[in-house]
C-alpha cells in the first residue's frame, strides 16, 4: 500500500482542500461574541485537517483495514473471548420499534421492548437456575459489584454486616473479582489452588470463619478446569454463614449441562458478549445481568420489570433494593441481540454451543501439548492454558511467541494470565471456528516453536508484517501520546 496511507490525517492535509460543498445559508450569521463569553472566544481558527472527500474516504478505509476483529481472523483470546456475532441479531436490534424508542417515553408506548426484556430475564433464569434476574448492570464487572452490594445488604439485614468483612477469591480468579470486592467495601482473602489447578478445599476450610461474607468463583475456572468439589465448597461457605458468587464469564462451557444454582451459588452475573454473542470491546457496549436465588430477590437493583396481566411495567423501588446501578434499565440494544441469539439457538442449540466449545478446546490442547509444557493434565472445558517455560530456557518469552503469531494472521492468545502459571498462554477457540482454522492456528504455533529452536532471533524480533512493531510497552502505558503534535518549522 502506498506510504501515504500510513500517514496521520494531519500529515495528508493541504490548506484549502474541502470534502464538502454547502449552499449559501439564508439564515443571518450571528457573531460569536454575541453568543459566547469573551474568554471562550478563539483568538485564531482551529487547526483542523483539510482534505478532499476522496482523501477522507481512502484514509479512513485504510485505517479500518488495519483493525483486527472477529470477522477478519481467528481471535483465541482466552478468558474474555468474543465469538462470532450472527448478523441477523444486528438486523433485529435495528428494527425501528427497538432502535427508535426512548427510555423516558410512557411505558404504554414501549410494551414490546418491556416484553422482550421480561422474556430475556425468563430465559436467563432458566439458563442459570436463578429465581430472579436484573438486566440493569452495564457490564460483567458492574454485575460483580452489584452482586457484592447484594451480599452486603443481605448481611446487613441479618445484623452481621460489621463482622462479615472478607470476600474469598481464588488465586486463579479474574482480576475484576478482587477489584470489585474492594470497591464494594470488602477485604480480599486469597485462596490457593491445589496441584490440579482447582480450589484447595483445605485452604478454603482454613480461611472461612465468622468474618466471611462470601466466596467469588468462576466455574469452570480461568484455567479451563471444572471445580469438581463445588458442592463441598458451597457447603463449607454456607455453613460459615457466607454466600457464593458465580462469575459467569465462563458460562458458555456449561449451557444445558449444569447451572450455577445446582452448584450451590447464590448470585451470578453473565457476560452477554461471551455466552450470548453480543459485541464487546473498546469500552462497550456491554451487559452484565445478575441473577439471585429467592431469598436475595428483594435486594436486586430497582426498578425491575413486572408483568401485570397482559401489560408490562417497571416496578416501584423495593425498600430493601440496593438501588439503581445504571441509568434507565441496562443497555437495551445489547439485550435485544442476546434475546435474538437465545431464541434462534433454542435449548438444544445452546447445549451444542458448550459441547462444541469444549470439543474445540480439547482438540487444540491435544495438538499443542507435545510442543509446550502443560501445567495441568485434566480434560479442559472451553479454554486451556499452556506454559512457554520450555521456550523461555532458549531465550524466547511467551510475549515473543504471541507477537510472532500476528505475522501468521492470528490474534494472539492471552499471555501471562492466570498469574499462577509461568509463561502462560491462555487459549479459547470458541465453538464458532472450523477445524481448518483450528489446524492452521496449531500449525502456526508448531512452526514458531521450531523457529525458537532453530532461529530464536526470528521470533524475538516479531512482528514483521504490521504497521506497528515492538513498542516500549511500559512507556506507552505510562506516558501515552494520544494527540497529534504539530512540528513547528524553523523560520
Amino acid at each position: 500500500m502506498h506510504s501515504t496511507y500510513n500517514n496521520l490525517v494531519f500529515e495528508i492535509s493541504k490548506k484549502g482542500r474541502k470534502a464538502y460543498s454547502l449552499p449559501e445559508s439564508s439564515i443571518e450569521k450571528t457573531a460569536i461574541k454575541d453568543i459566547l463569553p469573551s474568554h471562550l472566544e478563539r483568538s485564531e481558527p482551529a487547526e483542523l485537517p483539510e482534505l478532499s472527500e476522496l482523501q477522507v474516504m481512502r484514509h479512513y478505509t485504510a485505517l479500518s483495514n488495519k483493525n483486527f476483529g472477529v470477522e477478519t481472523g481467528f481471535y483465541p483470546l482466552g478468558s474474555c473471548t468474543m465469538k462470532y456475532n450472527p448478523k441477523v441479531n444486528e438486523d433485529i436490534a435495528r428494527y425501528s420499534g427497538f432502535s427508535n424508542i426512548h427510555p423516558l417515553q410512557p411505558e404504554a408506548t414501549a410494551q414490546g421492548a418491556l416484553e422482550l426484556m421480561y422474556r430475556l430475564e425468563e430465559n436467563l433464569k432458566e439458563v442459570t437456575g436463578m429465581d430472579a434476574i436484573s438486566l440493569q448492570p452495564a457490564a460483567g464487572a458492574q454485575g460483580e459489584w452489584a452482586g457484592l452490594l447484594i451480599f452486603k445488604a443481605y448481611h446487613e439485614a441479618n445484623g452481621e454486616r460489621e463482622k462479615r468483612t472478607k470476600i474469598l477469591v481464588p488465586d486463579s480468579a479474574h482480576g475484576t473479582n478482587p477489584a470489585s470486592a474492594v470497591v464494594a467495601g470488602f477485604d480480599v482473602v486469597e485462596i490457593k489452588s491445589n496441584k490440579e489447578g482447582r480450589v484447595s478445599v483445605q485452604a478454603l476450610k482454613e480461611a472461612v470463619g465468622p468474618d466471611t461474607a462470601g466466596l467469588m468463583l468462576t466455574n469452570p475456572n480461568t484455567l479451563g478446569l471444572f471445580e469438581v468439589d463445588i458442592v463441598e465448597i458451597a457447603e463449607i461457605v454456607h455453613e460459615a454463614g457466607g454466600l457464593l458468587y458465580y462469575d459467569g464469564a465462563n458460562a458458555n462451557a456449561i449451557l444445558g449441562k449444569s447451572t450455577p444454582k445446582e452448584m450451590g451459588f447464590d448470585v451470578v452475573h453473565l457476560n452477554l458478549h461471551k455466552t450470548f454473542s453480543t459485541p464487546h470491546g473498546g469500552g462497550g457496549p456491554g451487559s452484565g445481568p445478575i441473577g439471585v436465588v429467592d431469598y436475595l430477590t428483594e435486594y436486586l437493583p430497582s426498578p425491575r420489570i413486572e408483568k401485570d396481566e397482559e401489560d408490562y411495567k417497571l416496578s416501584d423501588p423495593d425498600k430493601n433494593s440496593i438501588g439503581r446501578v445504571k441509568g434507565y434499565y441496562g443497555n437495551f440494544g445489547v439485550n435485544v441481540r442476546a434475546y435474538a441469539y437465545i431464541r434462534s439457538m433454542g435449548s438444544e442449540g445452546l447445549q451444542q454451543v458448550s459441547e462444541d466449545a469444549v470439543l474445540h478446546a480439547n482438540y487444540l490442547k491435544k495438538r499443542l501439548e507435545p510442543y509446550f509444557d502443560t501445567p495441568f493434565e485434566s480434560i479442559c472445558k472451553h479454554e486451556f492454558v499452556l506454559s512457554g517455560s520450555r521456550q523461555k530456557q532458549l531465550g524466547v518469552r511467551t510475549l515473543d511467541i504471541a507477537k510472532r503469531l500476528l505475522d501468521y494472521g492470528f490474534y494472539a492468545p492471552t499471555v501471562y494470565f492466570p498469574l499462577i502459571v509461568d509463561e502462560c498462554l491462555m487459549i479459547e477457540p470458541t465453538e464458532t471456528e472450523s477445524k481448518e482454522t483450528l489446524d492452521a492456528f496449531a500449525e502456526a504455533l508448531i512452526e514458531i516453536v521450531q523457529d525458537v529452536k532453530d532461529d530464536p532471533a526470528k521470533v524475538t524480533g516479531a512482528p514483521y508484517t504490521k504497521s506497528v512493531k515492538r513498542l516500549d510497552e511500559v512507556t506507552a502505558a505510562r506516558k501515552p501520546v494520544v494527540k497529534y503534535q504539530k512540528e513547528i518549522e524553523a523560520k
